[in-house]
């Protein structure tokens, strides 16, 4: 599957097969982690939904899965810095063991916000789920307790993660080149 929009083009990444095989080992090691005990799921919206969904098919646990929207890039590709909650959880998660799954990790931000907030809400314990971490964007240390692929220092785009809003539906990342106008 190739998807191209004019003056665009992708460059595969990491490819769906890799993406597969990373998932089953993400999920193997949660569910020894949390062997015994039940586990929420706080997927962030919208770019985790795609990693969210083939995780928890693998993972062998009793889960909960809940979702929130954060935004701090908007329609661009540089994050504003500025994070927003645009959709809060339905549940409460006092007393909870949590695992926030999100697509990528890149200046930290977003995550460094979240996890703040969240430990607030006074759950038993917060973990981090990361298909993609980069680190070389880090401005702000946060920890990452099961992390995917470390990649470089480019805007990917597939498997959930988009650009205004487009290759979320490719089932590989891909690193986005934008030609010159």
């Amino acid at each position: 599957m190739a998807v191209t929009y004019p003056g665009e083009h992708t460059e595969v990444l990491v490819s769906a097969d890799q993406i597969t095989h990373k998932v089953q080992q993400l999920a193997h090691r949660i569910t020894l982690d949390y062997k015994d005990r039940p586990l929420v799921l706080v997927v962030i919206l919208k770019g985790a939904y795609v990693f969210a969904a083939d995780l928890i098919r693998y993972i062998d646990l009793p889960l909960h899965v809940d979702f929130m929207a954060l935004s701090s890039y908007g329609p661009s590709s540089r994050t504003s810095g500025v994070v927003r909650i645009q959709n809060d959880l339905n549940d409460s998660i006092e007393g909870q063991h949590v695992l926030i799954v999100e697509d990528i990790v890149d200046t930290g931000l977003t995550l460094n916000y979240l996890f703040g907030h969240l430990k607030a809400r006074g759950p038993a314990s917060v973990r981090i789920c990361a298909l993609l971490d980069k680190p070389d964007r880090r401005m702000v240390a946060v920890p990452v307790h099961y992390k995917g692929f470390e990649i470089p220092n480019e805007f990917v785009v597939g498997y959930g993660l988009d650009f205004a809003e487009r290759y979320r539906n490719l089932p590989y990342v891909a690193v986005l080149h934008r030609d010159a106008e």
